[in-house]
């Protein structure tokens, strides 16, 4: 399984790519957040929220560089919050949600690439990473006290809106032919945005950068302290908080996808937050979370998700047949390792 060369790129310019959806918004909110301080190995530690989440990077370069880079970064994260957030109600994927079966929507060539990444996603992870999933996720709520399952009736109901291959797309425009349907980014937006972060502070001239959101991560360069590689923590999943294994990485992304945050049980049954569109219902396999290293973040978090989907036997199989990719699979018994897991295992 290998993506194609969908690199994350910069906005076309074309007449609706200059459209900013309100970026400048979303862009003092995240100023706001914005924290800058020294690292204790070195380099430069800067965390702020966007896309729903806190971002961390690391950065390493001489002052002049890495200022530079944190503001290209904060506005360019800020563009593609406002342009494709399903929160926010002047987003592009808001006015495509909101003309579900009404009529077209018209897309800069930007979009256009990233619905094709979407449509590469939904085909490699075998369905499970689905970007119509959006009627699932408000019939599943997740904040009702007690939880309350759906009925059949109504998943059966709800999945008649969900499937991306009911999406329709020709150049410059897209369509959800049916009223009801609604796109959700949310199983790779993060990802994305880490890999065009990253990808920007090499072109900035940043000898290294660690980029964080939300724990998908990719590093470029070499780390502040000196090693040969970056270290990163996985969390264990029977204890949060604490780290079961160290990786150290190089010219990589490390993507977990976990279900014990969110949870809840109901009669014995223990549904997570991460909903299987083939379905309609949340993942009730015993796997916790899955870690993979990969070379994009994009493609990190498509097995990672998909693994937890699929279940540790079909999940193992999908990552030893990703070239470059390896994981572990944590369920609440067992661990299970790809075949080239102990290769990124820090010493």
């Amino acid at each position: 399984m290998v993506l194609s060369r969908q690199q994350p790129t910069p906005p076309a310019q074309s007449p609706a790519a200059s459209e900013d959806f309100g970026a400048g918004e979303v862009l003092r909110r995240i100023r706001q957040s914005y924290q800058e301080s020294s690292g204790a190995g070195g380099g430069r530690q800067i965390q702020f929220h966007a896309l729903g989440t806190l971002c961390r990077l690391t950065l390493v370069g001489p002052p002049a560089l890495t200022k530079d880079f944190t503001e290209r970064a904060l506005l360019w994260v800020a563009n593609f919050e406002a342009k494709y957030s399903r929160f926010l109600p002047g987003s592009l994927v808001s006015r495509i949600n909101d003309h579900a079966g009404k009529e077209w929507v018209p897309l800069d060539l930007e979009a256009e690439r990233l619905f094709a990444l979407c449509h590469e996603l939904h085909f490699l992870s075998r369905g499970v990473l689905d970007a119509t999933v959006l009627p699932l996720l408000k019939l599943w709520n997740w904040k009702a006290s007690p939880p309350v399952v759906p009925s059949d009736d109504q998943v059966r109901a709800t999945l008649e809106r969900v499937g991306w291959r009911n999406v329709q797309r020709a150049p410059g425009r897209i369509f959800l032919p049916l009223e009801g349907m609604g796109l959700d980014l949310g199983g790779m937006g993060k990802e994305y945005a880490v890999d065009h972060v990253c990808l920007l502070a090499r072109q900035c001239g940043l000898s290294g950068a660690l980029v964080d959101f939300g724990a998908d991560i990719r590093v470029t360069g070499l780390p502040p302290d000196g090693r040969p590689g970056w270290h990163i923590g996985l969390e264990d999943p029977r204890a949060p908080g604490r780290v079961w294994r160290g990786l150290a990485v190089r010219e990589a992304a490390v993507a977990t996808s976990g279900n014990y945050f969110r949870q809840f049980e109901v009669n014995g049954v223990r549904y997570g937050h991460i909903l299987d569109p083939r379905t309609g219902r949340p993942t009730t396999v015993d796997v916790t979370a899955v870690s993979i290293i990969a070379p994009s973040c994009t493609q990190a978090g498509l097995l990672s998700t998909s693994a937890l989907v699929l279940g540790a036997v079909e999940g193992r199989q999908l990552i030893d047949s990703t070239p470059g990719a390896a994981g572990a699979i944590l369920t609440l018994t067992q661990i299970f390792h790809s075949r080239h897991f102990h290769e990124h295992i820090a010493s």
